[in-house]
């Protein structure tokens, strides 16, 4: 049997690299990107603008901004390779599987797939990210035997979704909405999907099966899952007068609340008020509130409640999302998806800083299997 070694199973506490993209403040409730306060960008930005804060390292000027958009513009519709591919999966699946098959298409009709120039990242970073909402929206219409709707040329990131999507211009209230939550989401330091395609792309493997890597990893219920599994919760609860039951049974049975508590903030998210804000305001715009409601029953009575304020468990990003998401239209299962929408802008980012100085990713395992086995034949064996 190996040496005994301090082990952390859940790698909390242990740095594995540095970054200049964000920075979190899990005690006092801060996040900043490359030194921006999450509060200012959430207000005063667009996507577009957060995307090349994080990819170029700065906020853009005018010119700066207007190109990058023509950028994401060009590469909004899908290869005919890619449309096929996703035209003939199942229709029974997440669709955050969808947007991976998509994106291993992609890989497959590269010539360059494997080219690890910066130039090269920076521009099949650009590609998925305008790529994504496409898919996305494209996906869940063809699951529901609609027609695909082809991007707009004129709208922006958040407003093109939306409308691929339902086929309607947007509100501004709605595009507002959503470009907030891109925002909020577009990168939150080494969280666990960052983590796995920094890990994938440490092999010296391609941009795309790092992104894929890091798909899989936010379709956990503890990662990207949780805005689906908070929006099932609500819909089990069904109305706001049930809450309080509702809460009390899941403390009896001790089942989790989804959208609750967070492996880094030991306050509220500094997501969440924007996100509740937003929700409150589209379902008041649609003329239903009862998502939006019952959420804001639920952070009353956890604000109010000593198990929940003892250990310090507070609303986190998912929580409003998942109102907030459910009334623009966006399924349940489609959450995780509209999650990486946003975050691969993150991943991407991270890997182009990842490049700088590329290094396997190799942890060590304790051993507590027996230190030596005699072998014995087969025929021997009992």
């Amino acid at each position: 049997m190996s040496e005994a070694k301090e082990i952390n199973s859940g790698l909390e506490g242990v740095v594995v690299a540095e970054t200049s993209l964000s920075m979190i403040d899990g005690q006092n409730g801060y996040l900043r990107y490359r030194g921006y306060d999450i509060d200012d960008l959430a207000q005063q930005t667009s996507f577009e603008e957060i995307m090349y804060l994080l990819w170029f390292g700065k906020l853009p000027n005018q010119g700066e901004l207007d190109g990058l958009r023509q950028r994401l513009r060009s590469h909004r519709k899908l290869s005919p390779a890619v449309r096929k591919v996703m035209a003939e999966l199942p229709t029974t699946g997440a669709p955050i599987d969808a947007m991976r098959a998509a994106v291993t298409a992609m890989a497959m009709e590269d010539p360059d797939e494997r080219s690890l120039d910066a130039g090269d990242i920076q521009e099949r970073a650009i590609r998925m990210a305008a790529a994504f909402p496409t898919m996305l929206a494209g996906y869940l219409r063809l699951r529901e035997g609609k027609d695909v709707i082809e991007p707009s040329t004129d709208l922006g990131e958040a407003a093109n979704f939306l409308y691929m999507l339902t086929g309607e211009k947007p509100t501004d209230l709605q595009a507002n909405a959503f470009n907030c939550y891109l925002i909020l989401v577009a990168e939150h330091s080494m969280n666990a999907s960052t983590f796995s395609a920094r890990v994938t792309f440490s092999t010296i493997t391609d941009l795309y099966s790092a992104v894929s890597a890091a798909l899989g990893c936010l379709k956990g219920d503890a990662h990207g899952g949780a805005n689906a599994r908070a929006m099932e919760m609500l819909l089990d609860i069904g109305s706001v007068n049930n809450a309080d039951a509702y809460i009390d049974e899941s403390l009896r049975i001790k089942r989790r609340l989804m959208g609750i508590g967070h492996r880094v903030y030991r306050t509220r998210d500094p997501r969440a008020k924007h996100l509740m804000g937003f929700s409150e305001s589209v379902a008041e715009q649609k003329g239903d509130r009862t998502w939006h409601d019952i959420a804001a029953r639920i952070e009353e009575i956890t604000n109010e409640h000593e198990y929940f304020t003892e250990r310090r468990l507070y609303p986190n990003v998912e929580f409003y999302s998942a109102p907030l998401l459910y009334t623009l239209g966006i399924p349940t299962d489609g959450m995780p998806a509209a999650f990486a929408v946003s975050r691969v802008v993150g991943w991407t980012a991270n890997l182009m800083e990842q490049l700088q100085g590329m290094r396997l990713i190799r942890p060590q395992a304790h051993y507590t299997g027996p230190e030596t086995a005699e072998f014995v034949p087969i025929d021997q064996r009992n």
